[in-house]
C-alpha cells in the first residue's frame, strides 16, 4: 500500500474540488482525507492505493487541476508554482521506498508527456533539493527561470505551463503539515517572527520543521504558524508546541491532512485540534 498527497492551489471552489476528487479515484484509488483552506487557497488530498495504481489516479486530477485552475492571479497565502503543485507518492515503510520512487517517477513522466506540464523533482529523488528553492518567487520567478534554461524540468516541455504553471513530485515518508494558530493579541508579524525562529535553520534550529508566518482573514485575522514537520518520529508536535508556547500564547491547533499516531506521542491534552485523524485509523476505517 502507497500513499499520495496531491496538493492542488485551490481551496475555495467546492465544485472544482468534488471534480478533482471524483478524477482522483479513477484506476482503484481511494480517497482518504481532504482538507481545504480558503487563506492558503489550497486543498490537500490523501490517496491510498497499490503499486500501479497511484499514478494514473493522479494524472486523471492534475488533468482536471490544469482544465479548471488559473494560477497567473492566484490570491492564495501559500507558496505555490502550479495548479497541482506538489504530487508526493508516500510509503509507509522502508522496504515499500523502491515502490514509491518507482510509482513517483512514472506520476512525473505521465503528467510532463501527457499535460504538457512541466515536471520538477524534489527530496530525494533530486540530490536533496528543496520546495522552497523551486518556489522561490512564486510561480513567474520559476517560469523565468525555466524560461532561461536556470532550470531544467525532469519530466515535460521546458517552459512553464501558461495557466497550470509546474508540478513538483518526489517519493518520501509520512510527514505531518500542522498550523498553530496563536491567541489575540498576536499578529501576522509575530507569527513570522516565530516561524523564523523555530524553523531548521533558525535559532531554535529544529530539525526537518518548515515554517511560514500569516494571518488568516477568513478567521477573523487569526495569526497562524504554519508549518511542515518532515520527520514527525524525531520531532513530535508536541516538541513543537512546546517551542512556539515559549513565545506566544497558542489557542488552537489544526492538522491537514493524516498523521502518524505517534506524532501525537505526549500531546497537551488540553490544546485542541481540528481535523485530528491518525493513518492508522483512517486505513483501518478504509479496509472495514
Amino acid at each position: 500500500m502507497l500513499l499520495a498527497v496531491p496538493n492542488v492551489s485551490e481551496g475555495r471552489d467546492a465544485e472544482t474540488l468534488r471534480a478533482i476528487g471524483d478524477a482522483l479515484t479513477q484506476g482503484g484509488a481511494r480517497v482518504l482525507d481532504i482538507h481545504a483552506d480558503p487563506d492558503h487557497h489550497r486543498a490537500v488530498f490523501t490517496l491510498a492505493g497499490r503499486p500501479g495504481t497511484l499514478a494514473p489516479a493522479v494524472l486523471e486530477g492534475a488533468r482536471v487541476a490544469a482544465e479548471r485552475i488559473d494560477i497567473t492571479n492566484h490570491p492564495g497565502r501559500h507558496p505555490h508554482v502550479g495548479a497541482l503543485d506538489v504530487a508526493p507518492v508516500v510509503y509507509l515503510a522502508k522496504d515499500d521506498r523502491g515502490a514509491a520512487v518507482a510509482e513517483a517517477l512514472v506520476l512525473g513522466d505521465l503528467i510532463g508527456e501527457t499535460l504538457g506540464v512541466p515536471v520538477l523533482l524534489y527530496g530525494a529523488l533530486s540530490n536533496g533539493r528543496t520546495r522552497a528553492e523551486l518556489r522561490k518567487g512564486g510561480p513567474h520567478e520559476l517560469a523565468r527561470r525555466l524560461d532561461a534554461a536556470e532550470l531544467t524540468p525532469d519530466f515535460g516541455p521546458p517552459h512553464a505551463h501558461p495557466t497550470a504553471g509546474a508540478t513538483l513530485v518526489t517519493a518520501r515518508p509520512p510527514l505531518v503539515a500542522f498550523n498553530l494558530e496563536l491567541a489575540a493579541p498576536a499578529t501576522e508579524e509575530d507569527a513570522k517572527q516565530i516561524a523564523a525562529a523555530i524553523r531548521e535553520g533558525g535559532p531554535e534550529g529544529l530539525p526537518g520543521v518548515k515554517a511560514i508566518g500569516l494571518s488568516l482573514p477568513a478567521r477573523k485575522n487569526v495569526a497562524q504558524v504554519s508549518l511542515n514537520v518532515e520527520n514527525p518520529h524525531a520531532i513530535p508536535l508536541a516538541r513543537i508546541v512546546q517551542t512556539v508556547a515559549r513565545y506566544a500564547p497558542i489557542s488552537e491547533a489544526e492538522l491537514v491532512g493524516l498523521a502518524p499516531a505517534n506524532a501525537f506521542d505526549g500531546f497537551p491534552s488540553d490544546l485542541p485540534v481540528r481535523n485530528r485523524r491518525t493513518l492508522e485509523e483512517t486505513l483501518s476505517a478504509a479496509d472495514e
